[in-house]
């Protein structure tokens, strides 16, 4: 299902002051596929996703699921689409008194579905999520990333056509959050899902989505692929994502960059696909009078399966042999940024 959002607008009273949280957005979600958006803390991500999701009702614009306006829908049109929209949720939401099969089956016993469809379905969640043997256990004995799989079943009990998560593998410890990725991506190729990852981790996103969006202060900055948003950053928020990515390469292992030296590091170079094979380093420093002090470097895989470099480097030499390098490196097909996001 496709997602068209319109002007979007929602603001809050604070201390007899209003706060515009989501500011003038539009943006269209594609169907049957990944899409993150990203943002840091208070940049209006839970808000925007609380009305996509018609938890809450915009101030102005519109939401459209597919050719289906569904911002102005009336009470019982509302709860009849909130049963095709699955939400998972950082903290889990589950209900302590109930076990494991019975956190699932609970949104089909609101709906009114027979037991023994109840009963069936519930063993074919369980199976999906990897956790036959867990029915009956009480929510307390799960570890995290099991919380987040019968929270990703019961999400997904009433066959929806959408899956909202919600900062959903934040609580979680990297190889859980990997592991969920890969379980999410799963699902989504069998039941052909939209789903929207709300996250302040890059590492998501690159795992992940196929799509982004960049959140700043309620607007949206910055959108495209994956591979676009890794090579090419435009705006300084996304700039500093991957620059955070790339800084915290040694106390985050799963990062895919590996950083030897804490010191310099003016310049950043992205390569894409083939270029990230190929000895453009070596070539330049052959064909011009500088030198390259590597300080961090490595290749990430995105969700689509391709490959994106990051060197992290100082060039030396006289300015002029600089600018040189720096030209034929981006004549090349690879970017250079400074590292603090500015440009040369």
């Amino acid at each position: 299902m496709e997602i068209k959002i319109q002007n979007l607008a929602r603001s809050y009273v604070q201390d007899e002051k209003t706060v515009e949280v989501v500011n003038d957005v539009s943006l269209n979600i594609p169907s049957n596929t990944i899409f993150g958006i990203i943002g840091k803390s208070g940049a209006g991500k839970s808000t925007l996703v609380r009305l996509i999701s018609l938890l809450e009702k915009p101030d102005s614009g519109t939401i459209y699921y597919d050719d289906k306006r569904v911002d102005n829908l009336k009470k019982d049109e509302l709860i009849a689409q909130h049963r095709r929209i699955g939400m998972i949720f950082q903290n889990f939401n589950l209900f302590y008194s109930r076990n494991a099969a019975k956190n699932i089956a609970y949104p089909l016993e609101i709906c009114g579905v027979p037991k023994k469809e109840i009963d069936l379905r519930v063993k074919e969640m369980l199976e999906l999520v990897g956790l036959s043997d867990k029915g009956n256990a009480p929510v307390s004995t799960l570890s995290g990333g099991q919380k987040q799989r019968i929270a990703i079943a019961r999400a997904l009990a009433n066959k929806p056509d959408i899956l909202f998560c919600d900062e959903a593998t934040s609580a979680l410890d990297p190889q859980t959050t990997k592991s969920i990725l890969e379980l999410i991506k799963d699902i989504q190729k069998k039941m052909n899902l939209t789903v929207v990852m709300i996250t302040h981790q890059m590492e998501v996103v690159r795992d992940a989505c196929k799509e982004v969006a960049v959140l700043d202060n309620g607007r949206i900055v910055e959108t495209g692929t994956v591979a676009k948003i890794f090579t090419n950053p435009k705006s300084p928020v996304t700039r500093d994502f991957l620059n955070h990515l790339s800084s915290n390469a040694e106390e985050n292992k799963d990062s895919g960059i590996v950083r030897w030296s804490k010191a310099g590091g003016e310049y950043t170079l992205r390569f894409i696909g083939d270029k990230t094979g190929e000895p453009i380093i070596s070539t330049v420093s052959k064909k011009f009078d500088v030198e390259f002090n590597i300080r961090a470097g490595g290749i990430q895989t995105l969700a689509d399966s391709k490959d994106v470099g990051t060197l992290i480097v100082d060039i030396s030499g006289k300015e002029v042999e600089v600018k040189k390098a720096i030209e034929y490196i981006k004549k090349s097909g690879v970017k250079v940024e400074l590292t603090d996001g500015g440009k040369k």
